[in-house]
């Protein structure tokens, strides 16, 4: 298998992972599954430079050829803003559980579920 084929089904899986887990009932599930999703968006960015080996980033005059270095640092811009993010995204669900005492995205409780049922 080529390495291309396996870095698109890494970041085909990420992906799968990530809306799954976008698309459940708890907080904790959905920043994670938006983790999920901003890794698999990190591995296309960097896999969108072009896999190149043993090349340097940076161009000079005794360098014939070289990598392309702005995938590189669109990466490294987005790992900072995702991990600046889920910090933000982990207070606002730790802040909304200690409110409400639920962990639900809609704000209903399994136990109200239940009551009104009952």
């Amino acid at each position: 298998m080529s390495l291309e084929f396996l870095v698109a089904s890494g970041i085909g899986v990420l992906v799968a992972g990530g809306i799954y887990l976008a698309l459940r009932g708890r907080t904790f599930q959905v920043v994670l599954g938006l983790t999920l999703f901003s890794y698999a968006v990190n591995l296309f960015l960097f896999a969108s430079g072009r896999l190149v080996v043993d090349r340097p980033p940076i161009w000079s005059k005794a360098v014939n050829e070289y990598t392309d270095p702005l995938p590189q640092a669109l990466v490294l811009t987005a790992i900072v803003i995702t991990f600046g993010m889920t910090a933000l995204a982990v207070i606002l669900m730790l802040r909304s559980f200690l409110e409400t005492g639920s962990d639900q995205v809609d704000g209903d409780s399994t136990e109200e579920h239940e009551d009104e049922r009952s």
